[in-house]
């Protein structure tokens, strides 16, 4: 691991919004993959000892994504990514609710903005998450910052196996 490599967790409450910063020592092309295609996604996207499930992807406007996280003991927690927005390998959007393995989505659920760019050969990826409630922001933040601190790692060791 390069411990020169930016990870930035911001919270502001009173905006019910996260930012994230992270950099990735690969490919601006190789991480948006990572983020963008079901098959890379399903390799890094849950905290371990869980994993990630999708059930299927359509990465287009209007396109979803439903997938879920996986215990070790079979426990499943859906959710429903919504595109929203895509630019191409520098910008794509969501809207993120977690659901039943039915697709019901448990509202509110939150708006994930996602920029990408690269210099040197870093890639930096900055997301930004608004919550639509502070009850939800706040239920979530303690496990959320952990477990996202995880995938990332997971995502790190990944592009580090496929550069």
């Amino acid at each position: 691991m390069n411990n020169d490599l930016l990870f930035d967790f911001n919270v502001d409450k009173a905006a019910k919004t996260v930012y994230i910063t992270r950099e990735f020592n690969a490919p601006q092309a190789l991480v948006w993959d990572a983020f963008t295609k079901a098959e890379l996604l399903d390799q890094w996207g849950a905290p371990a000892p869980m994993r990630a499930k999708t059930k299927y992807m359509n990465f287009e406007v209007g396109g979803r994504r439903f997938y879920a996280m996986i215990s070790p003991d079979g426990q499943e927690r859906w959710a429903v990514q919504e595109f929203t927005s895509i630019t191409p390998k520098t910008n794509f959007k969501m809207y993120n609710a977690f659901s039943d393995k039915h697709e019901n989505r448990e509202l509110p659920g939150s708006e994930w903005d996602y920029n990408f760019s690269e210099q040197n050969g870093i890639t930096k990826v900055n997301i930004t998450i608004f919550n639509e409630s502070f009850e939800r922001l706040e239920k979530l933040l303690e496990g959320f910052k952990i477990g996202f601190t995880m995938t990332l790692k997971n995502l790190e060791e990944l592009l580090a196996a496929l550069s």
